[in-house]
């Protein structure tokens, strides 16, 4: 009985740590996307570069698919609520989200945990075509033009690559911690 206890109580344990880790990938990929972004004057509507995108690489190589893809889609998607981007909200949730994911799948393929730079860079370049494929398909619904949304392309390539160079050295530090040693 009491072996049964102390399972349930570790598990429990463990699941309430991934949920905490989790709300603080979030509270991170929020806060880099709200306080460090620069607009770019190349559309009307204008570019976001922010340091979200490098959190979510980061969550990426670190945690893994399913805590990444939530980290992007929660936590970039509150960004366009609170920012007043709010049309945007459920395309950032798809697109990130899908990112995320995809990031951290590849990242974290045959035991490898985010330990390749190779396959982390891989991960990055295969989840650009499908974060700007969102992106483009919903502003041009959105706007009624299929050339309007090549303008927007430039500004989140810029926001992918600052998000690399960012999210590389760093996990690169951090992997060598304990912590971070999976």
């Amino acid at each position: 009985m009491q072996k049964a206890q102390a399972q349930s109580y570790t598990g429990s344990r463990t699941q309430t740590f991934s949920l905490i880790l989790t709300s603080m990938l979030i509270a991170l990929v929020f806060v880099a996307t709200l306080l460090l972004n620069i607009k770019l004057p190349i559309t009307a509507n204008g570019g976001l570069v922010h340091l979200g995108t490098a959190m979510l690489f980061i969550a990426a190589f670190l945690f893994g698919p399913k805590k990444a893809a939530i980290a992007g889609a929660v936590g970039m998607g509150l960004f366009d609520l609170y920012a007043g981007w709010t049309l945007w909200a459920p395309f950032t949730i798809v697109a990130r989200g899908l990112q995320g994911y995809i990031v951290g799948k590849i990242a974290w393929s045959n035991g490898r945990n985010g330990t390749s730079v190779a396959f982390n860079l891989l991960g990055v370049i295969i989840s650009v075509p499908v974060m700007l494929a969102v992106y483009y398909l919903c502003e041009g619904v959105l706007y009624g033009n299929w050339i309007a949304p090549v303008a927007s392309i430039p500004g989140n390539l810029v926001q992918n690559v600052v998000g690399i160079i960012v999210a590389i050295p760093v996990c690169v530090a951090l992997k060598k911690i304990s912590f971070f040693k999976k």
